[in-house]
């Protein structure tokens, strides 16, 4: 322990020396109201959960101090091939994960940015973690799909990148447009009933306020775990005779092996969602379309989402509209193999 302690102090100490003063600053709002001196210019961000890294990567691959979690190789190509070179320092994410104090310490980010989430008791953890590091603590605000324009905008403004952040804004405005004129459109008794299956089980799941199941409504389904999140983690245990009762119209999934299996199960068979064949993997690549980590990729995941429920109600042209977001947001061309990987089971 005594070594370790010394190790930390030492680059803590290179870290001191080799932040000149006089740098150039401004002062921003956050996103929490929060006035938070920053660099003039910022050139390498570490994000203190998967969302928040996520976010930096849609606005600026290039500014990404550090991963939370090693690239796990099969999506590599779809990445930009910087990351495959930074240090993995973890984050403050599930299950009470926190990051490596000295690789963070190492790669000496201008500012943390973090996900302010309002069911997070964190906040001041982090804060105390971080206060000897002396890097300033952005808080950005994106609990909901909706408040995806505003965390665009705001990144723009924080890193000196307004036109690039503004194209992500205006799409993400034009989707939850697009998700409410759905939504407007049906009546009560025509929603569709979804039940989101989580593990290789299918039998967890969330909460209809969780912002893991976020998309189900936004796309104007209904989910049909009727309850109130406790946590922001989620994945509540529930029974197969619950599922029976819900008798969902529809399951989606990213459990591969639940969806490999669930035709075939003769415990799923007297669900509707299954003898209807309604049952949809989820689009995992490079990043989760639905959830785990909630990301920017919703956005293509609600038009995704809303064409499984209400195919004759909301067109969607996915070949087309995968490589516009792909080359919007990720800045991948894809061919036509591309498309086949991410789309297969």
């Amino acid at each position: 322990m005594k070594k370790k302690m010394n190790i930390t102090g030492i680059i803590l100490l290179i870290w001191l020396i080799g932040s000149a003063p006089g740098a150039k600053a401004r002062t921003i709002v956050d996103m929490a109201g929060r006035h938070v001196i920053v660099p003039e210019v910022i050139r390498s961000v570490y994000g203190s959960s998967p969302p928040a890294t996520n976010l930096i990567y849609a606005v600026d691959p290039g500014r990404i101090a550090g991963l939370n979690f090693p690239l796990n190789g099969k999506d590599d190509r779809f990445l930009d091939s910087r990351l495959k070179d930074l240090p993995v320092a973890g984050g403050w994410f599930g299950q009470g994960r926190t990051p490596n104090m000295e690789t963070l310490l190492s790669i000496r980010p201008d500012i943390v940015l973090v996900w302010r989430h309002t069911l997070s008791m964190k906040d001041k953890d982090m804060e105390a973690a971080l206060k000897p590091l002396g890097v300033p603590l952005v808080f950005i605000v994106m609990d909901q799909l909706d408040d995806y324009p505003a965390v665009f905008r705001f990144m723009g403004h924080l890193l000196g990148d307004a036109e690039r952040a503004e194209a992500l804004a205006l799409y993400a405005e034009q989707t939850l447009s697009r998700m409410k004129t759905l939504r407007d459109s049906i009546p009560e008794k025509d929603r569709v009933s979804v039940y989101y299956a989580e593990n290789n089980d299918g039998l967890s799941t969330e909460c209809t306020d969780s912002i893991h199941s976020e998309l189900i409504p936004v796309c104007g389904g209904d989910n049909v775990h009727l309850c109130q999140a406790a946590s922001t983690y989620g994945m509540q245990k529930i029974s197969m005779e619950q599922v029976l009762l819900y008798n969902p119209q529809v399951i989606v999934t990213h459990a591969l092996e639940f969806y490999r299996h669930v035709f075939s199960d003769k415990r799923w068979r007297g669900i509707r969602a299954v003898n209807d064949h309604r049952v949809y993997l989820i689009p995992r690549t490079p990043m989760n379309w639905f959830d785990r980590p909630p990301s920017f990729m919703r956005l293509l995941g609600a038009r995704w989402l809303a064409h499984a429920l209400y195919p004759r109600r909301y067109p969607f042209d996915q070949d087309e509209e995968t490589r516009d977001f792909y080359s919007l947001f990720l800045n991948r061309p894809l061919s036509d193999q591309d498309l086949k990987d991410i789309f297969k089971p």
